[in-house]
């Protein structure tokens, strides 16, 4: 297959695992035979550049990672620019299928003109950009009159008057909500899709591919029965909340356990590691809590060193990669059930639960875990057979592959 890949953002001018995981796929589908092309925006470059790679970085951005957010007129050039270099790509490079991936702060009706060329699309979807964002892009609802503005809807009268409504769309297209349509899609979650479908999307037809790691990229865990070392992974942000992990530790601490120590792997921003710190001194556990960091290839050696993984992400995880990174060690889990993360972690028997924001309730599943050096091998053996097999990048890759060649082939006897 020839495959256009379309997204906001491509590594290494990325923002986080959705980039990656766009970067995993592609390159896995190159190694198997596939002719690729990315097409991006330059953020994070002066100008449009085009590397041996076959990445084009040529979209713009509009309002998002620090872009300006544009007036109509500035802003029809960018959707003008942005529709142009994507029917300029599929020209040149006569591709068999489009797959789209996150469209967060580029020209979410660059759907409308892979619509209209009528190419065989599929859109991967791995965040909440189509339930959360599509209805707030600028351009479509201006002309959808969700601008609240009486100069806008006068504007957009007058030039459907004028009959240059129809002409601007050819350039620059529009719609109303109800045509915006994904014949193909897949979500990395059931739940993610359900957020969509709530969202007032129409996907009942979407299917569902979840995320996949690089299993054997990760150093195993030495067997241990030692059980001291508690490791969170991810942003220090009030959505993934690290707080609690440190309170529960805290808890513990008041409840006669001195011998745990907590360490946090991750960034965020100044005011709220802080307070973290503040958190942990309040507790009298300051000595116990050590914030580090590392980069990703530093990560697959990082959980091999611990003795649980402390996941307490608060918010509606789309399907998060580092439960699966731990798994991959051999490190038992500790989880909230948020998300995605519901349909990977079952208590007791791949890892355990508790509840968001409930330090008491994850101060419990670790005492839990300490007391049970069992119920650790127990849920390391079943964690570890479950990611090799079901969630392997190599795994995903073959779902990916699959549903992409299924497309072409549905189209070409429609």
């Amino acid at each position: 297959m020839k495959i256009l890949v379309v997204s906001n953002l491509y590594p290494p001018h990325a923002i986080g695992g959705y980039e990656e995981r766009c970067r995993q796929i592609t390159e896995g589908l190159a190694a198997r035979g596939h002719e690729m092309r990315v097409l991006t925006s330059h953020h994070g470059l002066p100008a449009p550049d085009v590397d041996d790679q076959g990445i084009h970085r040529q979209l713009r951005v509009h309002g998002f990672f620090g872009h300006p957010w544009l007036g109509m007129r500035d802003l029809y050039g960018l959707e003008k620019h942005n529709h142009a270099a994507l029917r300029a790509q599929i020209a040149e490079f006569k591709p068999d299928l489009v797959h789209v991936w996150n469209l967060g702060g580029i020209s979410k009706s660059l759907i409308l003109t892979l619509r209209d060329i009528g190419l065989p699309t599929v859109y991967d979807i791995s965040d909440h950009w189509i339930a959360r964002s599509m209805r707030a892009d600028v351009w479509l609802r201006w002309w959808n009159g969700l601008t609240q503005s009486g100069l806008a809807t006068f504007t957009s009268k007058v030039l459907r008057l004028l009959g240059a409504k129809s002409w601007l769309r050819t350039k620059a297209p529009f719609a109303a909500w109800d045509e915006i349509q994904f014949p193909r899609i897949y979500f990395c979650s059931d739940r993610l899709k359900q957020i969509t479908r709530e969202s007032g999307w129409p996907v009942d037809h979407g299917a569902v591919i979840h995320c996949g790691v690089k299993t054997a990229t990760f150093a195993d865990r030495a067997p241990s029965d030692r059980f001291t070392k508690l490791l969170y992974v991810g942003r220090l942000h009030e959505d993934k909340d690290p707080l609690t992990a440190i309170q529960a530790l805290g808890r513990l601490a008041a409840n006669g356990n001195q011998d745990l120590v907590l360490d946090l792997y991750g960034r965020g921003e100044d005011d709220y590691v802080e307070m973290l710190k503040a958190t942990a001194t309040e507790l009298g556990i300051a000595d116990r809590v050590q914030f580090k960091s590392t980069d990703a290839a530093g990560m697959r050696t990082v959980y091999s060193e611990y003795d649980a993984l402390l996941f307490t992400s608060a918010w509606e995880e789309p399907f998060a990669l580092t439960p699966l990174e731990a798994m991959s060690a051999q490190l038992p889990v500790i989880s909230t059930l948020l998300g995605g993360s519901a349909e990977l972690v079952r208590d007791g028997e791949n890892a355990l639960q508790f509840e968001a924001r409930d330090d008491a309730g994850l101060a419990a599943a670790i005492e839990r875990m300490a007391a049970d050096p069992e119920l650790r091998r127990n849920l390391i053996d079943t964690a570890g057979q479950e990611v090799v097999e079901r969630y392997d990048l190599e795994v995903i890759v073959s779902q990916i592959e699959d549903y992409l060649s299924a497309t072409i082939s549905a189209h070409g006897q429609s």
